[in-house]
């Protein structure tokens, strides 16, 4: 494991060195770079010799500070931060749910440093059109008044969602104004994910302004989208981008 500090927290990230453009994986909310996903794609990376970045942001994994602490802009500049301090030059983002709008905000603020992006269930704006949206009367005064509530998780422990997650995050959407993505985009989303449903895919196909963009929907595949074949139709989206990139 390699660190770096940024804002009091260490942040644990693995590099690999290789041939660029290198790949950027980006994981979910609550998630961390031991996941299925981010190993697997290393691990092909690895036998290419392509360099191969993944990173726990703050609060998640082996990264320093508190979850319930957190919010979008933190995890983003977390990322940002490391990207900056290993990589050269522009990189192929993998961001997968969270990860996904992780990767369009720095696609959004620099641009400069993103050669293609692949999303896997992507998850812009989910802190609004998630979360806010489906809280009762209830839930959204428990939020503002006591600053956070507890929701069920098929993953482990209750999710904290806090004030700040909310509030912070109304500064972070990307869905509301122009999102030029001037580079290969390939999207993947499962027919099964409850989590983020391909409406989400959707709007965000439709809302993006890209030149070269592609979705593709699978049947049967569910949030995780960690099975055989969702493994390789990940790598077959990142090498499609990979050639699609300028020599």
């Amino acid at each position: 494991m390699q660190t770096i500090a940024r804002a009091g927290n260490k942040l644990a990230y693995r590099f690999t060195p290789g041939i660029g453009p290198g790949l950027v994986f980006l994981g979910g909310f609550k998630s961390d770079m031991q996941g299925t996903k981010a190993v697997a794609l290393e691990d092909w990376a690895k036998r290419k010799g392509r360099a191969f970045l993944r990173l726990d942001y703050s609060g998640h994994g082996e990264s320093g500070g508190a979850f319930a602490d957190g919010c979008i802009g933190d995890w983003y500049q977390d990322a940002l931060a490391v990207i900056e301090a290993v990589t050269e030059g522009p990189q192929v983002l993998v961001g997968s749910s969270m990860g996904g709008w992780i990767a369009l905000l720095i696609a959004k603020e620099r641009p400069e440093r993103v050669a293609g992006l692949v999303t896997i269930a992507a998850a812009p704006d989910f802190t609004e059109d998630g979360f806010w949206r489906d809280f009762n009367d209830a839930q959204r005064a428990e939020v503002m008044e006591q600053g956070q509530t507890l929701l069920p998780s098929d993953y482990g422990e209750p999710y904290v969602i806090t004030k700040r997650l909310i509030e912070e995050g109304r500064a972070r959407l990307v869905l509301r104004d122009p999102l030029p993505l001037p580079f290969p985009v390939r999207m993947v989303q499962g027919t099964d994910d409850a989590s983020v449903t391909t409406t989400t895919a959707l709007r965000l196909l439709s809302h993006v302004t890209c030149d070269d963009i592609r979705l593709t929907l699978v049947r049967g595949s569910d949030h995780r989208f960690s099975e055989k074949d969702d493994l390789e139709l990940i790598r077959r989206s990142v090498v499609d981008v990979l050639k699609r990139l300028p020599d």
